[in-house]
């Protein structure tokens, strides 16, 4: 028998402990714990696109950053978002071409990552491990990165959350930037549960070399051929995880048995706006990167990332780059790239070869005419976040463009996306070329787009022209410090 002391010292202790859960349970989401059917409090945070977010970068020399910002590397920072602080956050410039091509024109607006467990184990916000701040570079409409995530959203492909955010570095203005959900233990955990698969974001060293991995490309069971893939893998991996992508990529380059090998009807709906979008920084384009490649239970899918060069602005590496608006604008849906670059990406390539796939492309490409652009959904979007948008940039004191510049790249845009639209659905319905090979054979190009000047949407000008801008706002950002 327990005596009465005994008793009362067990009762505190079970009501301590019962304190003790209900705490950690209320609390959980400020120390990073999320509860499986919840969703994350980031999400109605920090991305919440109805309005604009408030950052404040605090960082000791800021200077001194954005003298080393092309060497990538993470430094702490303090991070106050919409009047919340975070302490010991990593914050280091991000980007490949917008990148070096910011530091070439002298420039300091760079897009830039914040890691919130670089330096603290375990730290978060609200259970987001890691965002982005898009800087716009070439895109002077600021809006071509938040459409194309819309447009694959409507069509059902999982896409990155993001807002726009005005960014102050120590108090001072930075710029108008969109911050961006960073693919990785957050975001395979919200869209795919606790018991998410492997994430890959398959890059090249170099363009010079033939990254045929990259292009997903069958190489042999060795692991080591497929080093543009496995370099960049999200989380830790195994010799079982390893066999299980290859084996997929065996499939895939058969042509056979697909959808064994890959969730076919998300490919094909990631496919339909790739194209659309006129995105050649990208798979189906020259270099054949910019997306996350997600793998469960052997099953492979395509998800979206880094549209600022999309619309037909894309240009960089490219021996004879296009920009006839006619050309762009008409550009076919069945094959959009040269014969030699589809036939080396088989994801896109060996599924159109299959008719009833090909039919179920068609069928998509259709209804998001309808869905999205027919509907007044484009438009709207375009129209609205202009409206919220419009009082930051015309103060933005490191834009790359002029504010009447971006009011003209948001008509430019519209009209491209409506001209597009116009002649994607001529494609679908036979009066149009939509192969490479029937614009050889035929003088009907489809819609005329001459009137669409493109380097209203982002041009090498622009660089030149914002040097000055930049060069000031980083003074008075010095000079406050």
């Amino acid at each position: 028998m327990i005596g009465h002391r005994r008793i009362d010292a067990i009762c505190l202790g079970a009501l301590a402990l019962a304190v003790g859960i209900v705490l950690v349970f209320s609390q959980g989401e400020r120390l990073g714990i999320q509860p499986a059917h919840a969703t994350p409090g980031y999400v109605s945070r920090l991305f919440d696109d109805r309005r604009v977010h408030q950052i404040d970068l605090q960082v000791e020399d800021w200077a001194a950053f954005v003298e080393h910002a092309p060497e990538e590397e993470y430094l702490p920072c303090t991070v106050v978002i919409d009047g919340e602080e975070f302490r010991q956050v990593g914050l280091r410039a991000k980007g490949n071409n917008s990148l070096s091509l910011t530091e070439e024109y002298g420039l300091s607006r760079y897009s830039l990552k914040l890691e919130f467990d670089h330096f603290l184990d375990g730290g978060t916000y609200h259970g987001l491990d890691k965002f982005s701040l898009d800087a716009s570079f070439q895109d002077n409409s600021y809006l071509k990165t938040y459409l194309a995530y819309d447009m694959m959203d409507a069509m059902g492909v999982p896409v990155p959350l993001c807002a726009y955010a005005w960014v102050t570095v120590n108090g001072t203005p930075w710029g108008l930037f969109l911050a961006v959900e960073e693919p990785e233990e957050a975001f395979a955990q919200r869209v795919y549960g606790l018991e998410y698969g492997q994430l890959y974001q398959p890059d090249y060293r170099s363009l010079e070399e033939e990254n045929a991995d990259v292009a997903l490309q069958y190489l042999g069971e060795d692991p080591e051929n497929y080093d543009n893939i496995f370099r960049n893998a999200k989380f830790d991996y195994t010799a079982t995880d390893q066999q299980r992508l290859i084996g997929a990529l065996k499939t895939l380059d058969s042509g056979e048995n697909l959808s064994s090998a890959v969730q076919v009807d998300q490919a094909l709906r990631y496919f339909v706006v790739q194209v659309f979008v006129m995105n050649w920084d990208s798979y189906v384009g020259h270099t054949g990167h910019n997306y996350f490649l997600y793998e469960e239970d052997g099953l492979l899918s395509i998800l979206p990332w880094d549209y600022n060069l999309a619309f037909g602005t894309y240009s960089l590496g490219m021996t004879h780059p296009i920009t006839d608006p006619n050309v762009l604008v008409n550009y076919p849906i069945y094959t959009p790239a040269p014969g030699d670059i589809m036939v080396s990406r088989p994801l896109y390539h060996n599924l159109m070869q299959n008719d009833s796939y090909f039919a179920q492309y068609q069928a998509y490409f259709a209804q998001f005419l309808t869905d999205y652009l027919d509907s007044g959904r484009c438009e709207a979007l375009i129209r609205e976040t202009q409206e919220t948008i419009a009082p930051y940039v015309q103060q933005d004191p490191t834009a790359f463009c002029s504010y009447a510049d971006h009011v003209t790249a948001v008509d430019t845009l519209l009209t491209l996306c409506q001209l597009r639209a116009e002649s994607a659905r001529g494609q679908l319905e036979g009066r149009y070329p939509a192969t490479l090979a029937q614009r050889e054979d035929t003088t009907t190009a489809g819609v005329d787009a001459s009137q669409v000047d493109l380097y209203a949407l982002g041009d090498f000008a622009d660089l030149e022209e914002a040097r000055p801008r930049q060069d000031s706002a980083l003074e008075m950002v010095t000079q406050r410090a």
